[in-house]
């Protein structure tokens, strides 16, 4: 009994962190549609107004910045530009699709990183990789073939978001280079400065409105997505297994589809709830096989 007990508060504590994280996360795409700005400039103030709060916290944390080398610099910066390109499509992919649909493809990300390693490695996916990767694939078959039915705009806005979790797993096999130098929260702290220049970039060659007339989402999106959801997820990850972690995902479609049918009338179907069942049984699937350690494949559920 004395051993366990020690580390029951923290277990509490990572339960509640995913669960408000997991809610956090899932309000991101609504406020999205709320920004009176263009969808890539939302996803810049998303990242630059959460800069100042990231960098507080990692000095609260105590979690300094080691000095990086060259290399790492431009590991970083290349990383920033595959985070800036999956916000970019992320955002603007919100606003052509469901908010369910965009939660759901953007959390691609979580099984195209173990496909890419079994590519890298050159082999063969075991019976719960084979499993995760099949259902990925008709989930994902099911709400692409529903979205061209409904409306054509669904499926440009489900493939911007399945083009935006490609982005962010090229993300993640930049930024995984330098997990062995930089603690939770200087990871994302510089990953997030890595992104606001390129979104700038984005925003002003798309043309649209940058400035904002009301402030209000842009500053819910960047605390609620970026610094609520990004931090306790990163906590939650370094004490829960990956099963808990995954299962706890299913939670953002969920309030988003939800959010989606009060607020815009996005009723869901037979096939886009067996899509969409489809898709989380593969994101719970593949994180129960993974390891279980606190890597940066882990740091952030999209976007």
């Amino acid at each position: 009994m004395s051993s366990a007990s020690p580390a029951s508060p923290p277990v509490a504590r990572a339960y509640a962190a995913m669960v408000i994280a997991n809610i956090a996360l899932a309000f991101g795409p609504w406020l999205v549609r709320l920004a009176d700005t263009s969808s890539i400039a939302s996803a810049f103030w998303r990242l630059a107004l959460a800069c100042p709060l990231l960098f507080a916290m990692t000095r609260l944390a105590r979690q300094p910045i080691p000095r990086l080398s060259w290399g790492m610099i431009g590991t970083i910066a290349v990383g920033g530009l595959f985070f800036a390109a999956d916000l970019g499509a992320w955002h603007v992919g919100i606003h052509h699709t469901k908010l369910a649909n965009a939660t759901l493809f953007g959390n691609l990300a979580s099984f195209l990183l173990p496909a890419f390693a079994l590519i890298a490695t050159r082999s063969l996916p075991d019976r719960v990789q084979a499993l995760a990767l099949l259902l990925a694939v008709i989930g994902t078959a099911l709400l692409l073939g529903r979205s061209y039915q409904l409306d054509s705009r669904y499926l440009t806005g489900d493939l911007l978001c399945i083009l935006a979790g490609i982005f962010y797993t090229g993300y993640i096999i930049a930024l995984s280079k330098a997990r062995g130098m930089l603690q939770p929260m200087p990871v994302l702290l510089i990953s997030t400065m890595a992104g606001v220049l390129p979104l700038l970039l984005f925003a002003w060659i798309d043309g649209g409105p940058i400035l904002p007339h009301d402030w209000t989402p842009l500053l819910l999106l960047a605390i609620g997505s970026q610094v609520v959801g990004q931090g306790l997820m990163v906590y939650a990850i370094g004490h829960l297994p990956p099963l808990v972690i995954g299962i706890g995902l299913l939670i953002q479609p969920f309030i988003a589809a939800l959010i989606g049918s009060v607020r815009y009338g996005e009723m869901l179907g037979i096939l886009d709830l067996a899509g969409g069942l489809a898709i989380c049984a593969a994101l719970v699937l593949v994180r129960a096989g993974s390891t279980g350690q606190q890597t940066p494949e882990k740091l952030k559920e999209q976007p």
